[in-house]
């Protein structure tokens, strides 16, 4: 006869990572911890910090990650993987790097794969792509760091994107890096403190008008789209403080028409699937006014790409387990449902 706890399927949550959002992932995992159901799984927390990686078995206890197969043993008790619940916010977890080592070592993972990772995390080659399908996007410059002395003066990427403008990482999350530049004397400090994150740097026009975000995942069985979530923030922009130390109004559902709502969450699913993505994404966007043109005004809001992220963040403040909330689903059975779909 079979053990019950034998039966359990072995879950792993892939945290840590090396970026700035180090932090921010680590409390993804222990919200994904707190949500998922202990009786149907084994829960192990997985921290990975460079070539440092280690599961965690006790409170303050941690044992070394056996790479060649991504096991580990305690106590003379070998523990490998059904399932890696990835939630790592930048690289390796968010670019394909892990998804690819995972692919060879055969462990399902509950995010997309290699390409979409990888053209997701890079924000201009993900907004470009998904303009060729139609898709509303920001203009936008691209700098690189070993381009230098080719790049863009401040004068040329003002007369490109306008004042104002936003200068970020093309590889981060979480604000890190971000500055919204108001006059021409703030790019290039802007674009040097966006450098730091990352070897690349978005100068992207300033869109006016109402943020939201909408979260989607599929199954072989079912397309789900979250109720939509409206962002107000005193802050100059949704900055770090406003996403995770609360200077922000996260309305769920947005106070938007419900035509307005409805294309969101129908262009969410169709980007899903234009990407190839798996699990739960979560797509931002802005609404702006619909412009006039040649003496003829359209009505309603124009829906503006801003970005993809296939590993959103899973904190107690995060969008998804409040649009989840929202949807009247138990998020529990939402992840129940991600995992076995893979498995």
């Amino acid at each position: 006869m079979f053990n019950a706890i034998e039966m359990k399927k072995n879950i792993a949550i892939i945290a840590g990572g090396d970026s700035s959002e180090y932090g921010v992932s680590l409390r993804s995992a222990a919200g994904i911890y707190s949500f998922l159901d202990k009786e149907k799984y084994n829960i192990t927390i997985v921290c990975l910090r460079g070539n440092d990686w280690k599961a965690q078995v006790g409170e303050d206890e941690w044992v070394a990650i056996d790479r060649n197969d991504f096991s580990f043993t305690y106590n003379g008790v070998r523990t490998t993987f059904d399932f890696a619940y990835i939630t790592i916010h930048g690289t390796p977890g968010e670019n394909g790097v892990l998804q690819g080592y995972f692919d060879m070592i055969g462990l399902p993972y509950s995010c997309c794969g290699v390409l979409a990772a990888a053209m997701t995390f890079n924000k201009y080659t993900c907004n470009h792509y998904l303009k060729g399908f139609g898709i509303r996007v920001a203009e936008s410059v691209l700098l690189r760091r070993e381009a230098k002395g080719e790049r863009l003066k401040a004068e040329e990427i003002v007369e490109k994107v306008g004042l104002p403008c936003f200068i970020k990482t093309n590889v981060g999350g979480s604000s890190f890096g971000v500055t919204k530049v108001k006059t021409l004397e703030e790019v290039e400090p802007a674009i040097d403190k966006a450098f730091a994150e990352g070897d690349e740097v978005i100068c992207e026009a300033f869109m006016k008008g109402i943020e939201i975000t909408c979260g989607v995942y599929k199954t072989k069985n079912n397309a789900v789209a979250f109720p939509v979530t409206e962002v107000v923030t005193s802050n100059e922009f949704f900055d770090y403080d406003a996403k995770y130390n609360g200077q922000v109004d996260e309305i769920t559902p947005a106070r938007i028409p419900d035509d307005v709502r409805d294309k969101v969450q129908a262009l969410t699913l169709k980007i899903y699937d234009i990407l190839g993505c798996k699990g739960i994404i979560r797509v931002d966007y802005i609404l702006t006014e619909a412009m006039r043109l040649e003496g003829y005004e359209t009505k309603g809001l124009e829906i503006n790409l801003l970005e993809v992220n296939t590993t959103p963040g899973m904190t107690a403040t995060s969008f998804i387990p409040q649009q989840i909330r929202a949807a009247g689903l138990d998020i529990k059975d939402v992840l129940s449902e991600i995992i076995e779909d893979q498995l």
